[in-house]
């Protein structure tokens, strides 16, 4: 079994892409949604991108400066011959001085900038941890579930067979003795009780119908009753 010091040094030979521009990584919690700390990870992440991009804008324009710069001297260092040329001087002078401002800010981009791509490894793979942890406990969920609604359904099944067989049988049971009764007690016979059967089951339904109205109607009127009695009691309040 790797253990975690030998699990996290494999880990560094693994070139993770950035996760947060991956549209895939983020399909991952399309269900669930993201947890806190993938969520804070993937701000920051995006966060130290933003800085790279908006740093390296920045490094191109500050060398443009600085090369406008260094044909800005070069010029006003052909003009100055003399002691007379004091517009010139000056200009030579600011150019420097800018010069000087562009050389030191472009050190300190190009040294952000190299430093930002570990800052954006060290997190994406915090993130790839957090979203690798997230996803595999996700999986033994639903695996269990899984189980869990595959039995259901077995038993289902089971049942729904049973229930099949039974039914069958009812079925079966009707038929033989319906053919039994019409052979012992004739066809005539036969005719008449199921007239009179089917009779009974529409008055059986009738009856029941009627006494669902009832039911309805005496709701309703135990209803008005109450609503009644209520602005009563609000105008006795009143």
């Amino acid at each position: 079994m790797m253990n975690e010091n030998n699990f996290l040094e494999a880990l560094k030979k693994v070139n993770v892409p950035v996760l947060v521009l991956d549209q895939k990584w983020h399909r991952l919690f399309a269900v669930s949604g993201k947890p806190k700390e993938i969520i804070e990870n993937e701000a920051e992440l995006k966060a130290l991108l933003a800085e790279q991009g908006k740093l390296t804008t920045e490094l191109k324009e500050y060398k443009k400066v600085k090369n406008n710069l260094m044909h800005g001297i070069v010029q006003n260092m052909e003009g100055v011959d003399s002691v007379k040329h004091t517009t010139e001087a000056q200009n030579l002078n600011d150019n420097k001085r800018l010069m000087e401002e562009s050389k030191q800010k472009i050190e300190e981009i190009e040294d952000r900038l190299m430093e930002i791509p570990k800052s954006i490894k060290t997190v994406n793979e915090q993130l790839m941890l957090d979203t690798m942890s997230f996803c595999y406990e996700k999986l033994r969920t639903n695996s269990t579930e899984i189980e869990e609604i595959s039995g259901w359904i077995t038993e289902m099944r089971i049942e729904l067979k049973k229930n099949l067989i039974r039914k069958q049988n009812r079925e079966i049971n009707n038929r033989e003795i319906y053919v039994y009764m019409n052979d012992i007690f004739g066809k005539d016979v036969m005719n008449l009780f199921d007239v009179k059967y089917e009779d009974y089951e529409q008055n059986l339904k009738a009856n029941e119908m009627a006494i669902a109205r009832a039911k309805e109607k005496a709701l309703e009127k135990a209803k008005e009753e109450e609503e009644k009695a209520k602005k009563l009691e609000d105008i006795k309040a009143d």
